[in-house]
Order: structure tokens, then C-alpha cells, then sequence
């Protein structure tokens, strides 16, 4: 994590002192579970809890350059700071029941922070989408001009987008759920699964079905790969952002503010900073991925690799969606949309986007598919290269004139036709 992308409670959370007070949380939590079952003394725990232990980072790292490992040097500091009672702490655990299940914790605290700023974003994208149901722009495909959109639909295509993405990131925050107080290869040696169902429970966490030494990597790539979808689904809309504010198109842009300066050369330069800036963090969310697939196969009932590389993935992806999301909330509320340069771009053409409706009237009348698409393409190439006005050529054409009149010819360039379900395609996005 940086600073300039990582939003402050993100940073506190993935901060040595939360991971420290998450460790003690879980410690303290199969303490009480063990108390419950007779295996430690009762009041164990919450004398404790009475000496208000606050883990200091500096100290238990001063531990660490002794002991070369991280949890013996957090318990080995609880017990100087607690005293006598500390000893009954980690009874029958191994390291990863605190490290699995204290990551957990914090995926879960990480995802629910997420989900509340995908919600923000989601009403955003809700509330452009209403406002352009009914604003006509060019549909494009392969980037040309294709047929008659508006921008609130295309609004609700992002909107249903980021919507599924926030299902995933759900489903990947239950599936993170979960943790493990099992001993070391996860049978329950000196422990019992009465005891870890206990512990977890007061952490809202489930147990994991068959753990090893650790939880299954698979929930974590499963976890990560929600967050990369999301990211995903940002940059998409991103890059429409970059498309539409291009000078040639001028269909929308980013809201440019009082004071801001786009180029330290040029003085009058806007550039679409936000939207580029959205397009390379989400590679670096999407670069979380792979490494947690990576991870999903540990030898035997546990080896190390995994470790190193959830101390990264784990604090950067996060952080870094969040961050993403904040920004793309504010890049769509802001959005300045420009309708007449919408509609300006959709009649550059003039009407060739209505080539599908006429072929299909010629269909209609009683001509082969292939034969109607030969004789409207005949037209429209024409136009294409200037050499005529597409409505007039076709109205010119022999074999157009022997099977439409004029007036079934200008039905056929009906842009409210064309558009008669926008409002039923936006409103099928905000229910959904």
C-alpha cells in the first residue's frame, strides 16, 4: 500500500497494531471457548482482558529479530504484559489458527467496508441512468457507428455490471468467513471441534469443513478473484469515459474543477485523469488474482509459500479497490454529458444506422435476407463515401422503390421506434 491510494480507514485497518489486536482477539476468543470445556482455568481470559493489553508493534518486533517468528513474539509480549494467566493462552493451537483466523477477520472487515462503497457507487450509476434514459448517443461497435442507443442505457449496462459485482464480492465475503482453532494439521489433537465452533462463533466466523494446518486457499482465490472482477467492471466504464471525452467525440466528460490544471505545458488541456488513473489500478487489483490461484496448492497439510504473498495481495488489492470505487463514484456523479453533441455524433452519419430496419422491411416484403442486405448495402456504401444522402438513394433505387413507398421508406428512419424500450432496459438494471 501507498498512501496517495490507500483511503485512511484501510490503512488502520491493515495497520501492525490491528493485526496485532485481531491476533489477541482470537486468542482470547479460544481461551474462553477452552475455559467453557474445562481446559483452562476459568477467568482465565478476563483477567486478561482486565490488564487492557494493547500490543506494542515496536516491541513485539524487537522479539521478532530474536525469535524469527511472528507469533511466538506477539505471545511471548501478551505474556510479559499480562502475566501469569497469558500461559494458558494458544493451548493446543498452532500459528496458523491465529493467522488464518485472524486474516479472516480482517478480509471480512475489509469486504464489508467495500460492499458499503460499491452501494455508493451503485446509486450513482442508478441516478445517471435515470437522468439519460431518454438521452439519444450512437451505439458503437468495433468503436464505428452501429445503431441508436441513449446514455442512460448505457449507464444501466455499468450499473448491472458493478451490481453483479457487488453480488461476487458478497459471496467472496462469505466465503472468507471462515477460520480454524484445530491444532496442527487440523484434527483436533489437543483441541475438540465443540471448542473451535465456540471460539469462532464469538468471532462471526464458521469453521472451515476440513482444514489442514490451514484454511483452504481456494476461498481466498475465490475472494480475490471478486475483487478483480469488480476492478474490472470499474475500468470498463472508465474507458468509455476516456472514449466519450476525446475532442472528436465529445459526448461526456470528466468534471473539471475550479483551479485544476490538465497539462504543465499546454494551459488548455482537460485530460481524463480519473478515468486513466482507474485503468492502471485496476490492473493492479487484477494482478492480485493469479498469485492467490498460485496459492490454492500448498503441499501436504501446509507449507509457507502462500504467506509472503497474502502479506501483499491481501492490504494492496483492497485498498486499492476501495480506493477505486470512491473515485468512480465521483468520477459518475460528477460526469458533465454533453446531449446535443450526442445527437450531433448520432446524425453524422445521416441515418445509416437505420440500414437494419429497412433490410428488414425489404424481408418482410417478401425478399431473401442476403438479396434485401445486398440492395440496402448498395446505398449505404454510397453514403458512406459521400456520394449521396442515404434516404435519397435509397428512394432512388429501383429495386427499393418497386417494394417500399415513400412513406414505409421514412417509417423506417424512426429514432423514437428505435428506442421505444429504453425506458424498460434502464428500469430493468435499477430493479435488478
Amino acid at each position: 500500500m501507498i498512501p496517495r491510494y490507500t483511503p485512511d480507514d484501510f490503512r488502520d485497518l491493515w495497520s501492525d497494531q490491528t493485526k496485532y489486536q485481531t491476533w489477541l482477539e482470537v486468542e482470547l476468543a479460544a481461551c474462553e471457548a477452552m475455559e467453557d470445556a474445562d481446559l483452562v482455568p476459568k477467568g482465565a481470559a478476563a483477567s486478561i482482558r482486565s490488564q487492557n493489553v494493547v500490543p506494542d508493534v515496536e516491541a513485539i518486533d524487537e522479539i521478532e529479530k530474536r525469535t524469527r517468528h511472528d507469533v511466538i513474539a506477539f505471545l511471548t509480549h501478551v505474556e510479559e504484559k499480562a502475566g501469569e494467566p497469558a500461559r494458558w493462552l494458544h493451548r493446543g493451537m498452532t500459528s496458523s489458527d491465529v493467522l488464518d483466523t485472524g486474516l479472516a477477520l480482517l478480509l471480512v472487515r475489509a469486504a464489508d467496508e467495500l460492499l458499503a462503497r460499491t452501494d455508493g457507487l451503485v446509486a450513482a450509476l442508478a441516478g445517471r441512468a435515470k437522468e439519460h434514459a431518454r438521452t439519444p448517443m450512437i451505439g458503437r461497435s468495433h468503436g464505428i457507428h452501429a445503431e441508436p442507443v441513449t446514455f442512460g442505457v448505457v449507464l444501466a449496462g455499468h450499473l448491472a455490471e458493478i451490481k453483479r459485482g457487488r453480488a461476487r464480492l458478497s459471496a467472496g465475503r462469505e466465503e472468507i468467513a471462515v477460520g480454524k482453532i484445530a491444532g496442527a494439521v487440523g484434527t483436533y489433537a489437543h483441541l475438540s471441534p465443540e471448542i473451535e465452533s465456540s471460539a469462532l462463533g464469538k468471532l462471526g466466523l464458521r469453521p472451515e469443513t476440513v482444514s489442514t494446518q490451514v484454511v483452504a486457499r481456494d476461498r481466498h482465490a475465490a475472494f480475490f478473484s471478486s475483487l478483480g472482477l469488480l476492478a474490472a467492471g470499474i475500468e470498463r466504464l472508465a474507458t468509455n469515459v476516456r472514449h466519450w471525452q476525446r475532442n472528436e467525440v465529445g459526448e461526456a466528460e470528466e468534471k473539471f474543477r475550479q483551479g485544476q490544471k490538465g497539462s504543465s505545458a499546454m494551459p488548455h488541456k482537460r485530460n481524463p485523469v480519473l478515468s486513466e488513473n482507474l485503468c492502471g489500478l485496476a490492473r493492479i487489483v487484477r494482478s492480485a488474482v493469479t498469485p492467490a490461484l498460485e496459492n490454492v496448492a500448498l503441499w501436504h497439510e501446509r507449507d509457507i509459500s502462500h504467506s509472503s504473498v497474502e502479506r501483499m495481495i491481501a492490504p494492496d488489492a483492497t485498498a486499492t479497490l476501495a480506493f477505486m470505487i470512491d473515485r468512480a463514484r465521483g468520477l459518475v456523479e460528477g460526469l458533465v454529458v454533453y446531449p446535443e453533441r450526442c445527437k450531433e455524433n448520432l446524425e453524422r452519419t445521416g441515418g445509416l444506422f437505420f440500414s437494419e430496419a429497412i433490410m428488414l422491411k425489404l424481408v418482410g416484403k417478401g425478399l431473401g435476407r442476403q438479396q434485401a442486405y445486398e440492395i440496402v448495402q448498395r446505398s449505404a456504401m454510397k453514403a458512406f463515401t459521400t456520394e449521396g444522402d442515404f434516404r435519397s438513394l435509397l428512394g432512388q433505387d429501383d429495386e427499393v422503390k418497386k417494394h417500399l413507398n415513400a412513406d414505409e421508406l421514412d417509417r423506417c428512419f424512426d429514432l423514437e421506434h428505435a428506442l421505444r424500450h429504453a425506458d424498460t432496459i434502464v428500469a430493468r438494471a435499477l430493479e435488478a
